[in-house]
C-alpha cells in the first residue's frame, strides 16, 4: 500500500509528502473510533504497519484494493522490550 504523509495545511489546502510504498496487514471492517478531536467517527478499514512506519492522522493511504482513504487515527503499540507483537495501528475513513 502507499502512504502520502500529511505535512500540514497551506493557503491551497492540505499538503502531503512524497508517497511511500509499505507492506501492511489490512482488515476491511467497519467500526466506531474517536478522531483527534474526540468525536466518534466510522472507520471502514484498519491497517497494521511496522512500528517504525510513520503515518500521521489526515495522511492519504491507498490500500492494495486501490481505495484511497484518509487516516483517522494512528497508534503505536509497543511492548517496551517485552515479547509482544509491536506494531502501528492505523484506522481509515
Amino acid at each position: 500500500m502507499t502512504i502520502e504523509p500529511y505535512a500540514g495545511d497551506s493557503a491551497y489546502g492540505p499538503q502531503y509528502g512524497p508517497a511511500v510504498t509499505v507492506r501492511a496487514f489490512v482488515t476491511e471492517k467497519v467500526r466506531t473510533v474517536r478522531d483527534k478531536r474526540g468525536e466518534e467517527v466510522v472507520a471502514s478499514t484498519t491497517v497494521y504497519l511496522l512500528p517504525t512506519q510513520d503515518c500521521p492522522p489526515e495522511s492519504l493511504v491507498t490500500t492494495p484494493s486501490g481505495r484511497t482513504a484518509s487516516v483517522i487515527t494512528s497508534a503505536l503499540h509497543d511492548g517496551g522490550g517485552l515479547p509482544t507483537p509491536d506494531h502501528r495501528e492505523v484506522t481509515l475513513t
